[in-house]
């Protein structure tokens, strides 16, 4: 399982780097995604304020990762630290077209495909209660720009098996 100091500091890295950091999630425990891909996670969602541009803040996120020992040797492998860019806003990057194409792709080829840019909001966002959850409790009223849904409303889409498997481990951490 990652370690909760570790999404701890990570959530701290993010004000040291110069994001305004404005909510953190509880920290939640959850099941390794996908399936089998090793230790239980640690999940936390962030909300911040940065001038920087979508890709210059996901190179920020590689950087602390790194920093807190994350290798990227395969996709969706273990690792130590995780930090996922979610959404901007009601930003649709790089388009809709190109947002749906990455939406409707089958489950068992999103192993082997991956966008070769960044995709706002994050394409698998909607069908993962790992990030709604967390999500939920720092913007619970914020809308998928592409779905119109809010949250609480895909939070409440999602199967109960799902919601069972996001365990509450700790408050939020202080910033």
């Amino acid at each position: 399982m990652q370690s909760l100091d570790v999404v701890r500091r990570a959530v701290v890295d993010l004000g040291s780097v110069g994001f305004q950091v404005t909510a953190v999630s509880a920290l939640y425990q959850t099941p390794a995604y996908p399936a089998g891909s090793g230790a239980d996670f640690i999940n936390a969602a962030v909300a911040f304020d940065s001038r920087k541009s979508p890709d210059e803040v996901l190179a920020i996120f590689h950087d602390i990762e790194r920093l807190r020992g994350r290798q990227r040797q395969e996709r969706w492998g273990p690792r130590t630290l995780d930090l996922d860019l979610l959404a901007q806003g009601a930003r649709v990057l790089p388009d809709r077209a190109t947002w749906r194409h990455w939406w409707a792709i089958p489950a068992a080829e999103q192993r082997d495909s991956t966008p070769d840019r960044l995709v706002l909001p994050h394409p698998r966002l909607q069908d993962r209660g790992f990030v709604l959850i967390p999500l939920r409790d720092i913007a619970p009223a914020w809308r998928h720009p592409v779905l119109e849904r809010s949250v609480a409303e895909m939070c409440a889409d999602l199967p109960a098996c799902e919601v069972e498997s996001v365990l509450k481990l700790a408050d939020p951490p202080c910033v």
